[in-house]
């Protein structure tokens, strides 16, 4: 079937051409954790199907976004990461993501949900706590993520040796990533527990 296309001599309708199509900004968020196996994207895109998922990946490899390589034995498996130009939408998901946040006020009960999800909205808002690699434990799980415009900007699970560690629930973390709260303040407040590991 043939892409459709706008046909609008318009920056933002040729971006729309390219990421407008329902799922593909959701897969540059999970491949902003780094390469990824189809397996993994599928698990953690619920709702797509996987004809779906593999013409997404076909498209977004074709328009540059994405590039697909094999891992070296033992693993020897395939995975997807972002290109140069795929990793320039996180300003976009990071728009995204504040513009739709007040939509988070209730979870609807058919909602699922992945930790490593907030990880997005709530980076810039971890900057000032002056660590590179913070761990954030909520109850729906932990994942890291950098704060020094490193790559990959997040992953899912602990971190190797994280500068800080954040534990929170999930309303905390909305309005840290929103702005409502800083850390310092949740911190003090007893909403949010700092851990900074010895030097």
């Amino acid at each position: 079937m043939p892409r459709r296309r706008y046909d609008q001599y318009c920056a933002a309708a040729r971006a729309l051409d390219t990421v407008g199509d329902r799922w593909t900004l959701l897969i540059v968020r999970e491949l902003l954790a780094g390469p990824r196996r189809y397996t993994d994207l599928h698990a953690d895109l619920p709702g797509v199907s996987t004809d779906v998922l593999a013409s997404r990946l076909k498209d977004m490899e074709r328009d540059g976004l994405t590039t697909r390589r094999k891992l070296p034995p033992p693993g020897a498996v395939s995975v997807y990461e972002l290109t140069p130009r795929g990793l320039e939408l996180l300003p976009v998901l990071t728009a995204l993501a504040d513009w739709g946040a007040p939509a988070l006020a209730d979870r609807r009960p058919t909602d699922a949900l992945r930790a490593h999800w907030f990880a997005i909205p709530l980076a810039r808002r971890l900057e000032d706590l002056g660590a590179n690699v913070v761990e954030v434990r909520l109850d729906e799980g932990v994942f890291h993520v950098r704060t020094d415009n490193g790559r990959p900007l997040y992953g899912d699970g602990p971190a190797d040796r994280p500068d800080a560690t954040l534990t929170l629930d999930t309303g905390t973390c909305i309005a840290i990533s929103e702005g409502r709260i800083s850390v310092k303040d949740g911190v003090r407040e007893g909403l949010v527990v700092l851990e900074i590991p010895p030097v």
